[in-house]
C-alpha cells in the first residue's frame, strides 16, 4: 500500500482520490480550505445557501459512470431533477426563448422561430450526438500523451464524416440563420474560452448535452455532488487534511518523497496535484523540475474569468427561470472585451441562476436566491470600486424583465471575482474556467498530465486534459489516477528485476 497525496479537494481532486483509493493506496487529500469543493464550495448566510461556482448539471452520464465504478448510483447520494425549461435566453424588449425538455416541443420552438429549422435541428443534433458518443468513447478519457492515441479508424472516419475542426460559428450557420437560434446554440461554447469562430465545431457536442440530454439540478444544490464524492472518498479510506496549504514539494532522485506545510513534512510515495497547474509548478517545484517556463504560461489563451454576485432577495421574482441568460445587449461588444481587447465590459451580457425556483431549501420561504455571473477577461485588475459599478445596472435590467422592483429588498449581497480566484485557488491570472479550448490548446497540446522530470508527480484539473467544466474535472481525476496506476505497475516490474 503506497502513501498517495492529492493536493486540492475540488471535483478533480476528489475524483483522483477515490480512484487512487480503489487501487488499494492510502490516500490523503490536502486542502487550504475548511470545506471541500474548490470552486464548488458552499456559502451560507442569512438562511440562504449559495453554490459559489458551478451551477449547470450537464452530461449526467459522466456522473453516473463515476459513481457506478464504485458500485454506487447518483440516487444513493442526491435527488436529480430535470429542469423544464432547461434554461431561457432573454433578448431585447423582454423577448425570451425558453428551451423545453420535450424534444417535440423543442422542434416546434425552432420551427416557430425560423421556418424550416425544425428538420434542420434534427440533423444538427444527430451530428452532435455522434460527436458526443465518439468523444466519450475515444477522446475525452485519453491522457493525451501522444497523437497516436487517436490514430484509430473510427476516430479518423468521425473526423471525415462530420464538421470537427471548422469553426463552430460556420457549422451552426450551415443550419440556421435566425440570430436568436444562433445565440441559443453558440452560448454553451462561450465559456470554453474563445469566440465561436475560434472554437472547433467538435464542441457542438455541447448542444447534444444541453438540448438532447437536458439540464438537471441536484436538489440541495451543486454542493451536494461535493458532499457525495466526499462521503464516497471517506468510505474508501481517504483522509482529509483541511486548513492545510501545501507550501513545498520535496524531490529526491527525481521523485516526490514528501510535501511540506505549516503542519510539517509528510512523506509521499506519489502525488496528484489538482490545484492550479501553473501555481503547482511555478511555486511548489524547484525550477529544474518544472514542465513549463513562465513564458509558456504567459502565452496561453485563458478562458474567461467571472464577476459573481451572490444575492438574497426577500420577495419572489416573476418570469425568472432556474437558468437565465440575459443577451439583451450587444454580444459582439462584450465578446471583444473578453477575448480580443481584454478590459472590463461596458454593457455586459450576464447569467442569472435562481435555484429557489426549483429548490426551496436554498432560500427562506417567499424569498429568492440569485447567483449573477458576468463573464470577464482573465488577468484584469479587480477592485471593489470596479465591482460596485456593475450591480446597479444588472439589478435594473433584471427588474425591467421581472416587472418588479427589488433593489430595496436585497438582504444579502456579496461579490466574488478575479482577486478572490487568485487568493482562494492561486488561479493563474484569476481564471475561473482554465484554458481556452482552442485548436492549439486541445488534447496533446494541453499541459501534460505527467510531470516529465518527476516520475511520480501527476496533474489533474481544468488546466490539463480534458479541460474546464465539472464533468471534465471528474474525468481528469480518473485520468491522473490511471497514470498513477501505470507508474506503480512499472515500478513493481522494475523492482522485480
Amino acid at each position: 500500500m503506497a502513501a498517495i497525496s492529492v493536493i486540492g479537494s475540488g471535483f478533480s481532486g476528489l475524483s483522483a482520490a477515490c480512484f487512487a483509493a480503489a487501487q488499494g493506496h492510502k490516500v490523503t487529500i490536502w486542502d487550504k480550505h475548511a470545506q471541500s469543493g474548490g470552486r464548488a464550495r458552499l456559502l451560507e448566510a442569512g438562511g440562504f445557501r449559495f453554490d459559489m461556482g458551478p451551477s449547470w448539471y450537464w452530461m449526467p452520464d459522466v456522473f453516473d459512470d463515476f459513481f457506478a465504478y464504485f458500485g454506487k448510483q447518483t440516487s444513493d447520494y442526491y435527488e436529480l431533477r430535470r429542469l423544464d425549461p432547461g434554461f431561457q435566453i432573454i433578448f431585447g424588449q423582454g423577448e425570451t426563448l425558453a428551451v423545453p425538455a420535450d424534444p417535440g416541443a423543442l422542434t416546434d420552438l425552432f420551427e416557430q422561430t425560423e421556418k424550416g429549422s425544425g428538420n434542420r435541428l434534427r440533423a444538427f443534433l444527430q451530428e452532435a450526438a455522434y460527436k458526443y458518443a465518439l468523444s466519450m468513447q475515444r477522446f475525452i478519457y485519453q491522457p493525451s500523451l501522444s497523437w497516436l492515441e487517436y490514430a484509430r479508424r473510427d476516430v479518423l472516419n468521425g473526423w471525415l464524416k462530420t464538421s470537427m475542426i471548422k469553426p463552430m460559428s460556420t457549422h451552426v450557420r450551415k443550419y440556421f440563420k435566425d440570430p436568436r437560434l444562433l445565440a441559443l446554440l453558440e452560448f454553451p461554447v462561450l465559456f470554453l474560452g474563445a469566440m465561436p469562430d475560434k472554437i472547433p465545431a467538435l464542441y457542438s457536442l455541447m448542444n447534444h448535452a444541453a438540448l438532447t440530454q437536458g439540464t438537471f439540478y441536484p436538489m440541495g444544490g451543486m454542493h451536494r455532488i461535493v458532499t457525495a464524492m466526499e462521503d464516497l472518498a471517506i468510505s474508501l479510506g481517504v483522509q482529509f487534511k483541511r486548513n492545510t496549504e501545501v507550501e513545498r514539494l520535496i524531490i529526491k532522485d527525481k521523485k516526490v518523497t514528501g510535501l511540506e506545510s505549516a503542519a510539517g513534512i509528510a512523506a509521499a510515495d506519489a502525488l496528484i496535484a489538482s490545484g492550479d497547474y501553473q501555481y503547482m509548478e511555478q511555486q511548489l517545484l524547484p525550477e529544474q523540475y518544472r514542465n513549463y517556463s513562465p513564458e509558456y504560461w504567459d502565452k496561453k489563451t485563458m478562458a474567461p474569468s467571472s464577476l459573481i454576485f451572490y444575492i438574497g432577495v426577500r420577495k419572489q421574482l416573476p418570469r425568472l427561470q432556474h437558468h437565465n441568460l440575459f443577451f439583451d445587449t450587444d454580444f459582439q461588444q462584450h465578446a471583444v472585451a473578453i477575448y480580443e481587447k481584454p478590459q472590463w465590459p461596458e454593457d455586459p451580457l450576464f447569467y442569472v441562476c435562481c435555484p429557489s425556483k426549483t429548490d426551496h431549501s436554498v432560500a427562506p420561504d417567499g424569498m429568492e436566491n440569485l447567483f449573477v455571473l458576468v463573464p470577464v477577461a482573465a488577468g484584469l485588475d479587480d477592485t471593489e470600486d470596479i465591482r460596485k459599478q456593475y450591480l446597479p445596472g444588472i439589478i435594473k435590467r433584471i427588474e425591467a424583465f421581472c416587472g418588479v422592483a427589488f433593489r430595496q429588498d436585497i438582504i444579502f449581497e456579496q461579490s466574488y471575482s478575479l482577486r478572490n480566484f487568485r487568493e482562494d485557488y492561486h488561479a493563474y491570472k484569476g481564471n475561473a474556467y482554465g484554458l481556452a479550448n482552442t485548436l492549439r490548446q486541445t488534447a496533446v497540446l494541453k499541459p501534460s498530465v505527467l510531470n516529465k522530470k518527476v516520475a511520480n508527480l501527476f496533474y489533474a484539473g481544468q488546466l490539463t486534459v480534458p479541460g474546464p467544466g465539472v464533468p471534465p474535472a471528474l474525468i481528469s481525476g480518473r485520468i491522473a489516477a490511471g497514470q498513477l496506476k501505470k507508474y506503480f505497475k512499472r515500478h513493481t516490474y522494475e523492482a522485480a528485476f
